[in-house]
């Protein structure tokens, strides 16, 4: 049902309230929260997602009943949480959240199961880390919206069906591909979301600028928009980094001479790389000569654990053609060393330098 302007302009201020109680507070999470977009004419970007993502709810909404269930997947920090909780607000339903890992037994996912309200949306991030006794339990509530519960042990185990009303069931995973098919096949909807460009990110620092009272000239903005990594997660994050610096060190407005100094001071540089980005190039290149080198060995070079750099700085790397997964493992390209102001070496011809090959 449509709001009318009265009821709209109460929940923007009740919206900024509750951004304005965040900040106070210094509850980062609560200032993220309230940030993130809350119906999907707000959603900038994944322009095609939103759409097939509105058909599915409008077509829903028509025939009075919930949602197929939906897989997002995609990188961290592009929306996925948000846009469950668009869909639950689209519905007007309430939204129940949980984590794959959170749910390390059967007995868990049946007790979230069957306190959910017919029509409710049930969000599991990570859904890919979710136990496997528990995964085969919800396919069977996926389908059939019923779980069976095992009283009982051996021989005299009784399985109690459980009815449990109609739900949508939103998952969100970073790893696609360790999705069981029978699991991902279950989904009615599945949407892969992408990284952001430039420009999108600048109208969403503007929006949060907006939102947070920000003092912001159109080239600090393309500023921090074009050092974000294509993430809106990270746009945000270095808004509220520079806002500081502008509040502290200068006259409040973000310009682009303060969002560069900000951005230098906090070691994020005009590409986006930051700190843990830069110390595995320069140790790829000045300590190993450019490579291959291991990951595990890259890892302890920097000081930091192998997860961390083959989920967080690895995938930015290859993506902007700094790095390269080959057989014998990570070559850092042409473009990583002039980067850190280097000569490329030159390769041998039986060596065509590096590829794009995943090891």
């Amino acid at each position: 049902m449509p709001f009318h302007e009265d009821e709209l302009a109460e929940a923007e201020d009740q919206h900024l309230r509750s951004l304005t109680a965040a900040e106070a507070e210094g509850d980062e999470r609560a200032v993220e929260a309230a940030l993130r977009p809350r119906s999907l004419d707000e959603v900038v970007g994944q322009a095609r997602v939103r759409d097939q993502l509105g058909l599915v709810l409008e077509a829903a909404r028509q025939r009075g009943r919930a949602p197929d269930h939906v897989l997002l997947s995609g990188p961290p920090g592009l929306g996925k949480t948000t846009l469950a909780m668009i869909i639950a607000h689209e519905m007007t339903t309430p939204l129940r959240i949980t984590s794959g890992p959170a749910i390390t037994h059967a007995g868990d996912l049946a007790a979230i199961l069957s306190g959910l309200n017919e029509g409710e949306v049930l969000f599991v991030d990570e859904i890919h880390r979710m136990s496997r006794p528990a995964e085969e339990m919800l396919y069977l509530a996926m389908e059939d919206f019923r779980v069976d519960v095992v009283i009982g042990k051996g021989p005299g185990a009784t399985a109690i069906p459980l009815e449990i009303p109609p739900f949508t069931l939103v998952g969100a995973t970073t790893r696609a591909g360790l999705l069981p098919g029978p699991l991902r096949d279950r989904f009615g909807f599945t949407a892969h979301l992408e990284f952001y460009e430039p420009a999108e990110l600048d109208l969403i620092v503007r929006r949060s600028a907006g939102l947070l009272g920000v003092d912001l000239t159109g080239e600090g903005s393309a500023e921090i928009a074009g050092r974000s990594r294509g993430t809106p997660r990270i746009a945000n994050r270095l808004l509220r980094r520079v806002r500081d610096y502008a509040q502290v060190r200068a006259d409040g407005t973000v310009t682009r001479e303060v969002a560069q100094s900000a951005l230098d001071l906090y070691e994020v540089d005009e590409l986006g790389l930051d700190r843990l980005d830069r110390a595995v190039l320069d140790v790829l290149c000045r300590r190993f000569g450019g490579g291959p080198v291991g990951v595990s060995t890259l890892a302890v070079a920097v000081g930091e654990e192998r997860e961390t750099v083959e989920e967080v700085a690895e995938p930015f790397l290859v993506r902007n053609g700094f790095l390269a997964r080959t057989p014998r493992g990570r070559i850092a390209t042409p473009a990583a060393w002039r980067h850190l102001g280097l000569t490329p070496p030159a390769y041998p011809d039986d060596v065509a330098g590096p590829t794009l090959f995943e090891d």
